[in-house]
């Protein structure tokens, strides 16, 4: 193969070269025997097959991305099998979405596992850690490029596998296995929806290809009622894995997993996944037009509902986790007001800025012996200035501040908000930008501004294996934003790449407010957690009803717990009764006892004894005979 023929038919090796990957560290380089010369060398050489097979995948990016802009779109697919007049293939759908995906995917997961090489560095699990972290990988690139709905849902339960195995590492510590759990269960009642939304638009057309399923739709082959169930079930598969309220509290007991596991689960791959499923499916959206209002609702209501919790959160990973849960909102809400272009480029945004505050948080944890309470910290940009430097540039981003990524890409959702959905949905979404700005400014400022609170934190810089994605990532977050412009007559901007007929453009007023707005949090935060003009605990012992609400997540996860202690646990034990008592005692064994007794009284008539039968005849011509007797008389 030369150079000239990788392009889009090419695109399916991305994803087979990570679970190559995986198959290939498990199967092989694992299966050295301890204590042999090779042994030693299992952790270095599992590290660099990941690594290279993820590199391989970003360098290939960039070849279907240059035959996608010189040739355009393409599929790819080969047959798997027919049943009936069904015919089942595995194939990729390579166009400007799902390519922007695989863009980021790559770029994220190659940074999170060279970062990952100073972290996890020395951990007896190194080799399981990055063979996951390749099956991870691949999963979320095989979902993007899927070009049907079955190869879809067989990738998307795989990334289900791998954050399951990845939350779930440090598995010795109880927490872990149960946020492991709490993450697979929670995702798996929306993936339930998620499949009965497909089964009801294969039912509608006999298909799983999405380009057949929308061709059927726009020309009226699928009833309304249809359209309609099966949407809102796809929404409720992505409200699973993107964390939506109020399927958003397995995110942060996530957070138990390895910190390079959080980056790659909130910037590029788990929760992405659900962001992605709704914009892919946008022609089925766009003809149920109620069930796009929900997305809008859902998505404004995570917005703010997650910005409010993580202002109060003490724990550094669990501030990121809720802003990630608000941000996702964000994104869900400009897909419910029909933007796909800004959800994407704020997804993109997001990405790049929550993988550097992950890692950032993750350099912290690792220069202070895996302290993550922020109160313990203050003045670490004395000791860690490349840390403390690329986090705030991160955090200055998703606060939206000018001229930063996340400032161009949040004006574009509030522009779209404001074009297509009522003036309600604006208002709130601004007060959310504010609550954003505010709970970034604290994060940041606690940790690396101010004086150093605790003495027995010694802190000092990460190695370069962690820096040096810190950089990068922050290089991004300060120039990504800048993609949204038309800069040249082929490239019309990233919604012009993204949409035919798109284009980036601001409105002035909501441009101005929204970055006052977000300067004004900003400035808030200063006064509070640095100046100590206004004191946070006279604020907080002032509301303190409200405080502890906040602090309590609004009793969510205990209202959860009530309902599986009172409700589906007394449900479940007396269905357990009536299948112990009906189905089984009178049922199975009820039957079968009836069958044994009359066995036992009928055991009577042939007993191989010959005076038994001589005894049984005698009485029966006995009475034959009254009977004649009496009938003749």
């Amino acid at each position: 193969m030369s150079l000239e023929t990788i392009g889009i038919s090419s695109a399916w090796v991305i994803p087979a070269l990570g679970a190559a990957a995986f198959f290939f560290i498990v199967f092989f380089i694992r299966a050295f025997t301890p204590g042999s010369a090779v042994a030693k060398h299992v952790p270095s050489l599992s590290a660099a097959t990941s690594i290279l097979a993820i590199g391989l995948g970003f360098l290939l990016f960039w070849f279907v991305l240059a035959d996608l802009l010189n040739s355009g779109p393409g599929s790819f697919s080969i047959h798997w099998l027919t049943l009936g007049d069904t015919r089942l293939s595995w194939g990729i759908l390579v166009d400007n979405l799902s390519v922007v995906m695989l863009g980021l995917v790559t770029f994220v997961a190659l940074l999170v596992q060279i970062y990952s090489l100073g972290y996890m560095k020395g951990h007896p699990r190194f080799a399981w850690y990055f063979a996951v972290h390749s099956l991870f990988a691949a999963a979320m690139l095989a979902l993007v490029l899927a070009d049907n709905l079955l190869f879809l849902y067989i990738s998307w339960e795989l990334v289900g596998l791998g954050s399951y195995l990845l939350i779930g590492f440090f598995y010795e510590k109880r927490s872990a296995a149960e946020a492991a759990k709490k993450a697979f269960v929670t995702t798996r009642i929306g993936d339930v929806g998620l499949l009965i939304g497909i089964i009801l638009l294969f039912k509608a057309t006999g298909t799983f290809e999405l380009s057949a399923i929308f061709h059927a739709a726009e020309a009226g082959g699928i009833s309304q009622t249809t359209l309609n169930a099966s949407a809102i079930l796809l929404f409720i598969g992505a409200m699973g894995k993107s964390a939506q309220f109020p399927f958003h509290v397995w995110l942060p007991d996530a957070m138990e997993g390895p910190t390079p596991v959080s980056a790659l689960i909130h910037a590029a791959t788990m929760v992405a996944a659900g962001v992605y499923l709704v914009a892919r499916m946008m022609p089925i959206f766009e003809l149920a037009p109620t069930v796009l209002l929900i997305v809008a609702v859902i998505g404004l209501i995570t917005f703010v509902f997650a910005a409010t919790i993580a202002l109060v959160m003490t724990d550094i990973k669990r501030v990121l986790a809720y802003s990630t849960i608000s941000h996702l909102g964000l994104m869900m809400l400009s897909l419910g007001a029909g933007s796909v272009a800004a959800a994407i480029f704020h997804l993109v945004a997001h990405g790049v800025s929550k993988a550097l505050l992950f890692l950032g948080s993750g350099s912290v944890m690792h220069a202070t012996e895996d302290r993550t309470h922020i109160w313990d910290m203050g003045g670490l940009h004395k000791v860690m200035p490349i840390t403390a430097f690329t986090f705030l540039i991160g955090a200055a981003s998703l606060a939206g501040i000018p001229p930063l990524a996340g400032f161009f890409s949040k004006d574009e959702v509030l522009l779209g908000v404001l074009d297509h959905r009522n003036p309600i949905f604006i208002v709130v979404a601004l007060a959310g930008v504010a609550l954003s700005a505010l709970y970034m400014a604290r994060v940041a400022f606690v940790v690396f501004l101010g004086k150093k609170r605790n003495p027995a934190v010694h802190a000092h810089e990460s190695p370069p294996t962690m820096t040096v994605p810190l950089i990068l990532l922050a290089v991004l977050a300060v120039s990504v934003g800048f993609i949204a412009f038309n800069w040249t007559d082929t490239y019309h901007g990233f919604a012009g790449f993204l949409e035919d007929g798109g284009k980036f453009h601001l409105t002035i007023w909501l441009t101005v407010l929204s970055a006052i707005l977000a300067i004004a949090g900003v400035a808030v935060g200063w006064l509070v957690y640095v100046r100590g003009t206004v004191s946070h605990e006279r604020i907080a012992t002032r509301f303190a009803t409200i405080h502890r609400i906040l602090v309590n997540k609004y009793y969510i996860d205990e209202l959860y717990q009530w309902v599986i202690d009172r409700v589906v646990l007394v449900f479940a034990r007396f269905i357990a009764l009536f299948d112990r008592v009906v189905i089984n005692d009178t049922g199975v064994d009820g039957s079968g006892l009836t069958v044994k007794l009359s066995a036992w009284r009928l055991r009577y008539l042939q007993s191989g004894l010959l005076y038994t039968y001589g005894i049984f005849m005698s009485v029966g011509v006995t009475v034959l005979a009254l009977i004649w007797w009496v009938v003749l008389a």
